[in-house]
């Protein structure tokens, strides 16, 4: 199965994962757990309907980048691991004038995987880094159900340079993460959205060059999709992987643990040789649980 992401986010693919699997396991016609769906289209008060596409022909809108060649690994961390993370960031800031607010679980695994895999790309200590997260606007947004088809989601990008992101430490590279996303509120969530149809433009990832190997990371999907939940009546799925699509040199996939509890998971794509680097990292592979190729 496959989705646009200009049509629908992963919170309505999983709805409908979690959906259509509770009917193929009851078929008896009973009321469904999963919520019904919303359907109706969502657009600013003030947006224009319809919208003006100022697009001339399908090359506008419609790209097909060449990757270059890329190895994966699917990484898996226990709660445990998570939670130490997470301590271990926390208590890095706590304490510094830069210390406003508490990183989260995923902000501390995903800074942890930021620092090493810079490390891991041999980055030159002044290169500028990015990490970009897709960040859900439903619960940004008044007037946006949870349970809303379409596509709610922006992105966060946090900004540095690798040197500062290895050496400054795992609670410096949370902070980041976390300043990123809480610069999303609904004001700014508003004022983007009110700008899109006097300029109506698509996101696209920068096809990296021979020349130059990419120092950006980008994280989708999340741990609070309901993954492993999704019986068809054949019993609890062993695994849960993504396809073929967008499997770039610097794509990452958040999942659910496969052990719940907190424990997560984490599908990396990088360069062979900076994912051969990246597991061969002990500081990174001390929090890895169990890692599949």
């Amino acid at each position: 199965m496959s989705l646009n992401h200009a049509v629908a986010d992963g919170t309505t693919l999983w709805h409908l994962f979690n959906t259509w699997s509770e009917i193929s396991r009851t078929r008896d016609g009973c009321e469904l757990s999963t919520p019904r769906p919303v359907l109706d289209r969502w657009f600013l008060e003030t947006s224009p309907v319809p919208i003006a596409l100022p697009f001339g022909k399908l090359e506008d809108i419609v790209r097909r980048p060449v990757y270059l060649p890329v190895r994966e690994c699917f990484f898996h961390f226990s709660a445990e691991s998570v939670k130490k993370l997470k301590e271990k960031a926390n208590a890095e800031m706590a304490g510094t004038a830069t210390a406003t607010a508490t990183v989260s679980f995923l902000q501390s695994l995903l800074a942890h995987l930021w620092r090493t895999s810079c490390r891991a790309r041999e980055l030159a200590p002044d290169r500028e880094t990015t990490y970009t997260l897709l960040v859900g606007c439903r619960a940004r947004m008044k007037g946006i159900p949870q349970e809303y088809m379409g596509n709610a989601v922006t992105t966060a990008v946090a900004r540095s340079t690798a040197g500062d992101v290895v050496s400054k430490g795992l609670g410096w590279a949370a902070w980041l993460l976390n300043r990123a996303v809480a610069a999303f509120d609904e004001a700014s969530v508003r004022d983007d959205l009110a700008s899109w149809p006097r300029d109506p433009r698509f996101l696209y990832v920068p096809q990296p060059t021979r020349e130059e190997d990419p120092a950006t990371v980008i994280t989708g999907s999340s741990p609070r999709f309901d993954v492993y939940g999704n019986d068809f009546g054949w019993g609890r799925p062993v695994a849960v992987r993504s396809g073929a699509g967008n499997k770039m040199d610097r794509k990452v996939t958040v999942y659910e643990g496969r052990d719940g509890g907190g424990s997560m998971a984490l599908e990396v794509c990088l360069a062979p040789k900076a994912l051969a680097r990246l597991v061969a990292d002990e500081e990174f592979m001390e929090a890895v649980s169990a890692a599949v190729a």
